[in-house]
């Protein structure tokens, strides 16, 4: 795959009987090392000029997001296991738990597709299910557009 990348990420929540779908296109950049699949893109906070700088680290069992900017927060997710972090916002810190249950990454010459899904609680409470679906296409041959 090439360093320029098209990402779409797909959010689903489904909290007790309501769904809320978000989802996003943007460029990014994307290499590999050690087996491992990184992507680095800037995300675009609403409602003001800032930006969130995120870094996704991907393989076949665990995947961590680094988001660095207005909101500051490490995640990882690892398949069947449960992991806190410190979710830290303008208004102050949110303790969040995320359990993964499955993690699908799918590779090919000039694409990613990653698959995770997921309870999300936030200070020890069941907050969500969650499903976050991301494509990440070679920029010179993305279906994507920005």
């Amino acid at each position: 795959m090439t360093k320029d990348v098209l990402l779409r990420i797909k959010g689903l929540q489904s909290v007790e009987a309501e769904e809320e779908t978000v989802e996003m296109i943007a460029p990014g950049i994307y290499f590999e090392r050690d087996g491992k699949h990184y992507i680095k893109y800037d995300e675009a906070v609403e409602g003001t000029e800032e930006t969130i700088q995120n870094l996704i680290k991907v393989d076949g069992s665990s995947m961590e997001v680094t988001k660095r900017g207005v909101t500051n927060a490490h995640m990882v997710f690892e398949r069947n296991k449960k992991n806190h972090t410190y979710y830290s916002t303008p208004f102050g810190n949110l303790l969040v738990g995320i359990s993964a249950k499955d993690i699908v990454l799918k590779a090919a010459e000039d694409s990613l597709d990653i698959k995770v899904e997921y309870a999300l609680e936030v200070n020890y409470e069941h907050l969500a299910d969650c499903t976050i679906s991301m494509n990440v296409q070679s920029k010179k041959r993305a279906h994507l557009h920005l």
